[in-house]
């Protein structure tokens, strides 16, 4: 089984380590985007040595549609088909179909949808979602949900909720009526949904608890809901999810997002703002961020970050990346992903570090006060 160690707790931030048959997993821990197999414009090799990163995400959604079940079966799951061998966790797609809301319809037996693609009509379901998942091979999957708009009204929210844990009773039946199909154990997390309503979160948080899981999933923030209610909500959720397994908080966030959600002891993120917003000339350092494209870059001939652990920022400057990006080459979009990717990593690690020296309240604000300038 997917096994969780906790090294340290500093308030209720925690410092851990996940096991899986893929490699271990210190935490706290960012996870990059790799929705369709690949974390874009990044290579895997780049990953592994100058970014860092122990775990990668794919998507259920997009990899069902491009390349399809049966390619991925064919090359013996997506760690054989992209070159990656380190841990690989999947998104359900549930997110992906809330946010297809043009497009899909829910009911009791699943979602239908059209593809994005090519407008052919698909259903996902509790038990075909985890066929998938088990195709792909990822070491951990996710429970199908419903993820609703962070602004709907308590009684959507509920009946969301609750169709939400009946698809989980469905998941955790097909997920215990198949195995594994390439020889590695894999893990299902449960995600907890209830909106921004306190009374929900603490149902849903209870119900996925009783399940026992390997880890669990906090969903349905960060769309739309004031910070302030992310926050709460996190603290909510997390008084009751068990100490013992792994949290992963799901699309969160920014640097600072991260670092509070850490403090309310959060274990995993994912988010695509460090390689989306790397595409838009938009650099985060530790001092705070940058617009590369803003004039004032053209001639600055220091390195990107010389104390970064990625190769392009010590050997590229700041006048050459901004030369780059205004000149639309696909290299500056590489230089910010890789950027981006290797300072949300860097980040976890320093608050690792901080939360096994017992300091971490105390690095976090400084941390967070230099997070939100404008360089």
């Amino acid at each position: 089984m997917l096994t969780f160690d906790l090294k340290a707790i500093c308030g209720d931030a925690r410092a851990g380590v996940i096991h899986t048959d893929h490699g271990d997993i210190e935490t706290p821990i960012f996870m990059p985007v790799g929705t369709a197999g690949t974390v874009k414009a990044v290579h895997q090799s780049e990953l592994r040595n100058d970014i860092g990163a122990q775990i990668i995400l794919g998507n259920t959604y997009h990899l069902y549609l491009r390349p399809g079940c049966d390619l991925l079966r064919q090359a013996g799951g997506l760690h054989k088909f992209n070159g990656w061998e380190r841990p690989l966790l999947t998104d359900s797609g549930g997110f992906q179909v809330f946010s297809l809301a043009d497009n899909r319809k829910i009911k009791e037996e699943g979602c239908t949808f059209r593809s994005h693609i090519d407008g052919s009509k698909h259903l996902f379901t509790p038990e075909n979602v985890m066929n998938i998942q088990r195709i792909i091979g990822a070491d951990i999957m996710m429970a199908f949900d419903e993820c609703c708009p962070g602004d709907a009204d308590k009684r959507y929210a509920q009946r969301s909720m609750e169709l939400t844990h009946r698809w989980l009773d469905r998941c955790i039946k097909r997920f215990n009526e198949t195995e594994p199909l390439y020889g590695h154990h894999q893990a299902l997390f449960p995600i907890v949904q209830g909106c921004q309503y306190e009374e929900l979160r603490k149902i849903s948080a209870e119900y996925i608890a009783s399940k026992e899981p390997e880890g669990c999933a906090i969903g349905g923030l960060a769309v739309g809901e004031p910070t302030e209610v992310m926050y709460k909500m996190i603290e909510v959720v997390n008084s009751i999810l068990p100490r013992t397994k792994p949290r992963y908080l799901m699309g969160v966030g920014t640097p600072q997002n991260i670092l509070e959600a850490i403090e309310r002891g959060v274990d995993m993120f994912d988010c695509v703002m460090p390689t989306r917003n790397g595409r838009n000339g938009l650099l985060f350092t530790a001092e705070g961020t940058i617009n590369i494209k803003n004039k004032k870059w053209e001639s600055c001939f220091e390195p990107i970050d010389p104390n970064s652990t990625a190769e392009a920022d010590r050997v590229y400057t700041l006048a050459y990346l901004h030369h780059l990006i205004r000149a639309e080459e696909i290299l500056g979009l590489q230089i910010c992903s890789i950027h981006n990717l290797a300072f949300y990593l860097w980040l976890v690690r320093e608050a690792r570090h901080h939360i096994l020296e017992g300091d971490y309240a105390v690095w976090k604000s400084g941390m967070i006060d230099k997070l939100g300038r404008r360089l």
